[in-house]
């Protein structure tokens, strides 16, 4: 299910069932578990713009909070067995990294706020309902298949998408800003197995690639894989935790190891290789924001 704000109809593979809808529709969200009685739901339906989401406080609260309570009323009404939730490292705000599951929440963002208090009330759901869960804290995901027309999110998509466009890769402030860029390949299969892992039930995991990269490090990169000069543009700074990298040694002791692992080289190529084939996208300002105060030239 998916209301395709973000996503293609295209890239929902053969044999399963699409359905075209909101999670805020909980009308259908019902009908859907009263007709299907769902063992396990997987829940990664976000609107997952960080820097955004301070000046779309409402539409953040509504999709990302709201939404979810109704995936989780159905799941506790209709006897899902695990609910799997993508979470976030916005959650750990600006703590000292690498980010720890043992460290106490303290977002900086709407975006991270909303998915703190959607693991707190997954906690609580277990406690009395009996829920079972498991959450997942990814960050920074670049592949296949991503909307790369997004201007508010996905900075590897963002910058190959310029550079099929002819123009210059543009960084918030100085570029020194690191963070870990998780290839898809490496997530999303753990993502899958987790109801059937042992140990995985009721357990927060961070999930991504381990080695943090500069924004700078990380266009020269795609530009490499491009074959293409460098053209980098500074923009103005916005309100962002400048270091953000996450500790995956708890997801270690519980899942197995992946079939294989891939460098950011290799990932960078596979997408590369696929955002040729598909050629540049174009999209439009986001209509509804609500503060402007502050708001990012680039966005306005």
């Amino acid at each position: 299910m998916d209301d395709l704000s973000g996503g293609f109809e295209d890239n929902v593979p053969p044999g399963a069932a699409f359905v075209r809808g909101t999670i805020l529709d909980h009308d259908l969200v019902n009908r859907l578990f009263e007709e299907r009685r769902f063992e396990a739901v997987y829940h990664l339906a976000a609107y997952a713009a960080e820097g955004l989401s301070h000046f779309i406080r409402r539409f953040n609260y509504e999709n990302n909070l709201v939404g979810t309570m109704n995936l989780i009323n159905a799941s506790v009404n209709y006897g899902v067995k695990c609910f799997v939730f993508t979470s976030s490292i916005a959650v750990y705000g600006a703590g000292r990294p690498p980010m720890t599951e043992g460290m106490a929440p303290a977002p900086e963002d709407p975006y991270g706020v909303a998915k703190a208090a959607i693991e707190a009330d997954l906690r609580i759901a277990h406690e009395i309902f009996g829920l079972d869960y498991v959450v997942f804290r990814p960050h920074n995901v670049y592949g296949e298949n991503q909307n790369i027309g997004d201007r508010y999110r996905n900075v590897i998509g963002i910058f190959m998408n310029q550079i099929m466009q002819g123009k210059p890769l543009t960084i918030f402030g100085d570029g020194r800003q690191t963070r870990a860029f998780s290839y898809v390949r490496e997530v999303s299969p753990l993502i899958a197995m987790a109801p059937e892992v042992a140990g995985a039930r009721n357990q927060v995991f961070n999930i991504g690639a381990d080695a943090p990269v500069s924004l700078n490090d990380l266009a020269r990169e795609v530009c490499a894989v491009w074959g293409v000069e460098p053209n980098i543009v500074h923009l103005a700074a916005r309100n962002e935790v400048v270091h953000a990298y996450a500790s995956h040694e708890k997801l270690r002791r519980v899942f197995p190891a992946p079939e294989r692992t891939w460098t950011l080289r290799e990932g960078l190529e596979r997408m590369a290789a696929w955002a040729k084939s598909h050629g540049a996208r174009q999209s439009a300002p986001f209509k509804n924001v609500e503060i402007r105060k502050n708001l990012p030239a680039s966005w306005a």
